[in-house]
């Protein structure tokens, strides 16, 4: 499964061609990646930090009123960090795919922490399925 966030574009985040410019898509990413972790009924409140972008810009993002579609899902889960990945897109037509590694943390103790079961059972839900991967690949 795959959360999809309506991501509104701002006269402030393009540059001077009237395109989005490459450092706001960095912030187009916490945007998604807010509305998929703090959500009322699932959250990480113990809290996390984000250890690696990676981006792919593919086309330019021309800005217009109209919001553009990001969709975010789960690639990877590991005792102490997950991966996030992401395509900002119309359709089909993708601008960037994106991926951030991300660490549990434990602020009042100020170090990394385990993923909890009840946070590994919900990043599950948002995971590829690894056959429809392979299919695709082949």
């Amino acid at each position: 499964m795959r959360h999809i966030y309506r991501c509104p574009l701002r006269w402030a985040d393009m540059d001077a061609y009237g395109h989005v410019n490459n450092v706001v898509f960095l912030r187009y990413l916490e945007e998604a990646r807010i509305d998929f972790l703090f959500r009322p009924d699932k959250d990480f409140q113990q809290g996390s930090v984000v250890a690696r972008h990676e981006i792919d810009y593919k086309r330019q993002l021309v800005h217009r009123h109209a919001p553009v579609d990001i969709e975010l899902w789960v690639t990877e889960i590991k005792a102490a960090s997950f991966t996030l990945t992401y395509e900002v897109k119309d359709g089909d037509q993708v601008y960037v795919r994106a991926s951030t590694v991300i660490v549990p943390f434990d602020f009042e103790a100020q170090r990394p922490r385990r993923i909890t079961a009840e946070e590994r059972e919900f990043l599950r839900e948002y995971m590829d399925d690894p056959v429809e991967e392979e299919a695709v690949a082949a």
